[in-house]
């Protein structure tokens, strides 16, 4: 069995010791997962019920917005991981935190094209023969600005980076936070949020071209039904107990892993905490 956890944490300077206490309990008595979560600055670090007491193999982290220099790596070696991480103040991140004893090989930063390289925007590490992407897709911020055609042709050179480095006919796992509804099902209301970033044809279609390079949605081939979300807008009143979500981070592999996958499920409750994140736990179970 592997453990595969991913967390974003949008500041580093939060309460990293009591925010990994936490996150090294949060396994839900599973042998497997995958956990999703974000913390913003200056919040509460305790966000996660605690439901056991084993440590995730390989967390990985999305959003963490600050600068390498400030990255906690000492806390995190000291409880058995090894750090792996880019970060651009203000802007974007990504990190894992790798097992001590795994074995870990191939690991990326950032795109090999001709392109901006966004380093702390995708990292790749094959750990214990699994191969991990974890992305932080650009948001685009409006449909009009060429923030969002970057974001268009973000996801494009992330299909041709799977063609280049990776079989769909063998396990790969990507995960992060997409930046994309995918589907109606997906957003509280796709009627008047069709067109927003997020939730736009545009952005759909990209994500589409991406997913049938050989992806299978983790979470939904395991649940189908609606009201389904892992982001709450902080700017919307009450937004959790209104249903105002949408589903914008995800798990997803290749058949040969997802078939490995026995369940997945989303855990509300950190998003209804006390100054909670606008995010919440997004995990799967795999057998391995």
């Amino acid at each position: 069995m592997t453990f595969l956890r991913t967390c974003r944490i949008v500041a580093p300077e939060a309460p990293i010791p009591r925010l990994w206490g936490r996150m090294s309990q949060v396994d839900h008595g599973f042998q497997g997962g995958n956990l999703q979560y974000e913390l913003s600055t200056g919040k509460d670090a305790d966000r996660s019920r605690v439901a056991g007491e084993q440590q995730p193999g390989c967390p990985l982290f999305a959003g963490d917005k600050g600068q390498d220099d400030a990255f906690p790596t000492e806390e995190f070696v000291e409880a058995g991981y090894r750090p792996l991480f880019r970060g651009e103040k203000g802007y974007s991140g990504v990190a894992m935190l790798i097992r001590a004893s795994a074995d870990v090989k191939n690991i990326r930063y950032g795109f090999d094209d001709d392109g901006p390289p966004d380093e702390a925007r995708l990292i790749v590490a094959e750990i214990d023969e699994i191969p991990i992407v974890n992305t932080y897709v650009p948001q685009g911020r409006d449909p009009k600005a060429e923030f969002f055609q970057y974001k268009l042709d973000w996801f494009s050179r992330l299909r041709n980076y799977f063609e280049r480095h990776f079989s769909p006919h063998k396990p790969l796992l990507w995960v992060g936070d997409f930046n994309v509804a995918p589907e109606e099902i997906d957003v509280h209301d796709p009627v008047r949020l069709s067109g927003h970033v997020g939730f736009h044809p545009n952005e759909h279609k990209a994500l589409a071209e991406v997913k049938t390079w050989g992806f299978i949605d983790i979470f939904r081939q395991h649940v189908a039904g609606p009201h389904q979300y892992t982001f709450w807008d902080y700017r919307v009143r009450d937004s959790v107990a209104r249903g105002k979500g949408w589903r914008v981070d995800h798990i997803w592999a290749t058949r040969p892993l997802a078939g490995r996958s026995t369940k997945a499920w989303i855990d509300v409750e950190p998003r209804l905490a006390q100054r909670p994140s606008d995010h919440t736990i997004l995990a799967a179970k795999f057998d391995l």
